[in-house]
């Protein structure tokens, strides 16, 4: 359904008067080129900049998703992506107003790094193939890799127009999302 969901609202923006990108992506509080609206920190995960973006995370969707969608049930599985679509909104509305940031964040990418964080947590020594370059690995050590990568680059600023630190706020809430659901007494 999400890979659904997406795909359509992709095929949506390329459309004029581009209405999708201006009201559903994701402009920092007190923007001068776009206006936030609440609904931005859910709508901006489900657009997207380009098509390459879009089966990149996608393919990630599909390659770590459905594991995990299986192991948590398909709604626990739903809050638990929208929670690190939201925590990566989050992260991005810090860093954007720290930066005095006025671009629009779009992509699902933040919900996408939640998955894969998941899947290293309840599968970490399975093996994976990396797509480029192609070095199998522990899913525990690719989301690891994953995660001091997308560290360097937000730091580094070596990777303009990507929002890194959304990447590691999906990563973080969904952690966090998983802790409180693991927590004794807590009702499965």
């Amino acid at each position: 359904m999400l890979l659904i969901a997406n795909g359509l609202l992709f095929a949506l923006q390329q459309f004029p008067p581009y209405y999708l990108e201006y009201f559903f992506s994701l402009w920092p509080i007190g923007a001068m080129r776009g206006q936030f609206y609440p609904w931005q920190i859910l709508s901006y995960g489900f657009l997207h900049g380009s098509v390459a973006h879009l089966v990149f995370n996608m393919l990630m969707l599909w390659m770590f998703g459905r594991e995990i969608e299986i192991l948590m049930g398909a709604r626990r599985f739903l809050t638990y992506y929208l929670t690190c679509v939201a925590g990566a909104g989050l992260v991005q509305l810090v860093v954007a107003y720290l930066q005095h940031g006025e671009y629009n964040t779009v992509g699902a990418s933040g919900g996408v790094f939640g998955i894969l964080l998941a899947f290293g947590m309840a599968f970490p020594n399975r093996m994976v193939l990396l797509l480029f370059p192609p070095i199998p690995m522990k899913a525990k050590y690719l989301v690891i890799l994953a995660g001091l990568f997308e560290l360097y680059l937000g730091v580094s600023g070596r990777s303009p127009g990507v929002a890194n630190f959304a990447h590691l706020g999906g990563m973080l809430f969904g952690y966090l999302l998983i802790r409180h659901w693991q927590r004794p007494g807590r009702p499965r």
